[in-house]
């Protein structure tokens, strides 16, 4: 399905954005692997892929850095001849209530989330109208759409995501580009394993479907997004959260 396709995920050397490359791959992707300079999971997650019989390369750098993301860009090019699918997955949080929320964690938060989505975009559009096509996918959240008590900066990051997501899909939908949103909710991982039962209960309690999503549920999504069977799909925000908030 996306055999020739090149694909560059950020923050991808675990979790969402691993399960996300590794399902483009099985799905016959080239696949850039990246990730902030200390991960120790980039390489790992890049041989992986190329055990699948695809290509694939490592890039490391910060999405924060416009330099970083033009290298990123630069080597993607240098190495397979273009861009056809990027997806913004690179993120932190930093909860705490809004009384209690740091200057410093709310920059932190807001620079990887949003400056960095908008830093990977306004580069990797370039090659993607030079070759006339692009699938650009942003990993958002349902807090983006509801809020969440705690994670102000979080929130609004992920609710600044969206509507960059939609300038970008007018702003380039003439020359082919597309821009699309994921909006994961209640996803079993590393970081919703440290939540406290009774947070988890309450969550669980809300979801119509009654169970949590997994990584897979957001790397199908993506996969979808990224493939001709979505190309008269742009600036839309793809809720995959159980009913969480229908």
């Amino acid at each position: 399905m996306l055999k020739g396709k090149t694909a560059v995920i950020t923050g991808s050397g675990r979790g969402i954005g691993k399960a996300i490359a590794m399902k483009l791959a099985s799905l016959g992707a080239n696949v850039v692997i990246n990730d902030i300079p200390q991960s120790e999971d980039a390489e790992k997650t890049c041989e992986e892929i190329k055990a699948m019989g695809v290509g694939s390369i490592c890039i490391k750098g910060d999405v924060r850095n416009i330099d970083d993301v033009k290298a990123l860009v630069d080597g993607t090019v240098k190495e397979f001849g273009g861009v056809d699918i990027f997806v913004n997955n690179a993120g932190v949080t930093r909860d705490g209530l809004m009384l209690r929320m740091s200057e410093e964690d709310w920059d932190l938060v807001m620079d990887i989330n949003l400056k960095g989505a908008f830093n990977c975009i306004k580069t990797v559009a370039r090659p993607m109208m030079k070759s006339k096509g692009g699938s650009i996918i942003n990993i958002t959240s349902v807090v983006g759409v509801m809020g969440n008590a705690g994670q102000a900066n979080y929130s609004a990051s992920k609710a600044g995501l969206i509507g960059l997501t939609k300038t970008t899909a007018k702003e380039f939908s003439s020359r082919g580009i597309r821009c699309n949103a994921v909006a994961p909710g209640f996803i079993e991982s590393a970081m919703t394993d440290k939540l406290p039962d009774d947070v988890k209960k309450q969550y669980f309690d809300a979801i119509p479907l009654g169970k949590f999503g997994t990584v897979e549920n957001i790397a199908d999504t993506v996969a979808f997004l990224a493939s001709d069977m979505s190309a008269y799909i742009t600036g839309q925000v793809l809720c995959v959260d159980g009913g969480l908030i229908m």
